[in-house]
């Protein structure tokens, strides 16, 4: 079993709070969030980012051992993940997670790709822990 952390620091309330989120590898230390960096375009990080950084990472390394159990040896992946932030009542809440794939596998047809990339959205570990649509757009060079 792996555990991880994260941390986060809140200084002042709403609006006019800073925060801070660091991460147990030191990736994070520190490092600046709010209202500002949330909702704004101000240096820092929010949670969206953050989440979006973990689900495209989560379901690229998720792809990388797919394609490699397959009996692939060469290749190259490219994620971006956009998560989505929608108004819910009084709050919020992420409603969805669009990947966007882009690969190059040496010998693999599109069909294969797309059944091993479809498996690996829907088991990596974070789409798992995701209450949201998550949707996949995959192209191969």
């Amino acid at each position: 079993m792996t555990t991880r952390s994260g941390s986060a620091k809140y200084e002042g309330l709403g609006r006019d709070g800073k925060g801070h989120v660091s991460t147990q590898s030191g990736v994070l230390s520190d490092s600046p969030y709010g209202f500002n960096t949330r909702f704004e375009d101000a240096p820092g990080t929010n949670p969206e980012e953050l989440i979006a950084a973990a689900h495209a990472s989560c379901f690229t390394m998720a792809l990388s051992f797919a394609l490699a159990k397959a009996g692939y040896s060469t290749g190259t992946l490219a994620t971006t993940a956009k998560v989505t932030l929608d108004k819910d009542g009084d709050g919020f809440a992420i409603t969805r997670s669009d990947l966007t794939l882009t690969g190059k596998v040496d010998g693999i047809a599109a069909d294969e790709f797309a059944t091993i990339a479809a498996d690996a959205k829907a088991n990596c570990p974070v789409s798992k822990v995701l209450n949201a649509e998550i949707t996949l757009t995959h192209a191969l060079d």
